[in-house]
């Protein structure tokens, strides 16, 4: 039982009347440690390409990403997250691509190892999304997603980014039973290190918009993908999800989006002590920058998203404004 006291005895704003007296007492505390870098990556060379949906964030060649990790590892941002913009050419219905060891991912996988080493981990999204003509996460067949058939492209993709040097495989497919083929693969292998962060609780969103256009799937995208993604309706589902993915062996777990399912990032944490990462999705960051653009609200309202998430239980979060985030940060 917690004991408040009475007014006037108990006077709750003393705690709030200074600046110094309001951090000596604050329960949570946003750092650059909590802070996941996304990096969209198109083929060519010295390119730098922005993205019409999400104002201030760009797609780079291999090449030129360096741009953005060294800021990254001068602000010692933990890890980066690549997606790639596959070009129209190198689709299919099976995402080959996925599988070619010198597909983007795989370049700036390689890339990134020799010149930061293990300054900053590295994540890997699995799913085929980028690869497909159709758009869908997996295998299609009858207009039904396939999911044992996708599973064995999944471990395959999981394998060649894990023998690229990738430090966190990220299953985002949401094929059910994907994460324990995929840590069983992995173990044969000799990957036994290679840590798994399991989408586990991915919701079939309206907010994932601007990235779909980013990796460009948007267009390519046939259907929805509300047969295999979660439904927004249900939360429970969502504990049953976790707790499968926990047991097939799955390191940390993902709740994606972000904000609309703060409750859901609680419940997580309260039910399973596992880390938790939130995405703050694209379509998040794109209603929140513009909003500041248009002078709706103001940029201190990016660190009051950010530590929404930690106030419900997050140990991480994958942002667009991790470099943002991080200057501001690393500048107090």
């Amino acid at each position: 039982m917690i004991i408040t006291g009475k007014y006037p005895n108990l006077r709750l704003r003393r705690n709030r009347k200074y600046d110094w007296t309001r951090r000596l007492v604050q329960e949570n505390t946003l750092s650059v440690n909590d802070l996941i870098l996304p990096i969209f990556i198109i083929d060519g060379k010295n390119k730098k390409e922005s993205i019409k949906t999400m104002p201030g964030i760009f797609r780079y060649s291999v090449d030129k990403i360096p741009l953005i990790l060294d800021k990254a590892v001068k602000y010692k941002i933990p890890m980066v997250a690549l997606f790639p913009y596959t070009r129209k050419k190198f689709k299919d219905k099976f995402g080959s691509e996925a599988l070619n060891e010198d597909n983007l991912v795989c370049k700036a996988i390689r890339l990134i190892k020799k010149k930061y080493k293990d300054k900053i981990g590295i994540m890997c999204d699995v799913a085929l999304d980028p690869y497909t003509n159709h758009g869908h996460d997996g295998l299609v067949k009858n207009k039904e997603i396939l999911n044992d058939q996708t599973i064995e492209i999944l471990i395959k993709q999981s394998l060649l980014q894990a023998e690229m040097g990738c430090d966190v495989i990220a299953p985002s497919d949401m094929m059910d039973g994907r994460i324990l083929k995929i840590r069983k693969s992995l173990d044969k292998n000799n990957f036994k290190n290679i840590q798994i962060i399991s989408y586990a609780a991915k919701y079939a969103s309206s907010f994932y918009g601007p990235f779909r256009d980013a990796v460009g799937s948007k267009k390519s995208l046939k259907g929805d993908k509300k047969t295999y993604q979660m439904d927004f309706n249900n939360s429970l589902e969502a504990i049953r999800e976790i707790a499968l993915d926990i047991k097939e062996g799955a390191d940390m777990v993902m709740v994606k989006p972000g904000m609309p399912y703060l409750d859901i990032i609680k419940q997580v944490k309260d039910n399973f002590k596992i880390p938790v990462i939130a995405y703050q999705v694209s379509g998040e960051y794109s209603l929140i920058v513009n909003g500041i653009n248009k002078g709706l609200i103001n940029k201190n309202s990016i660190i009051e998203t950010l530590t929404s998430f930690k106030r419900a239980g997050a140990n991480a979060i994958v942002t667009y404004f991790a470099e943002t985030v991080a200057s501001k940060l690393s500048s107090n």
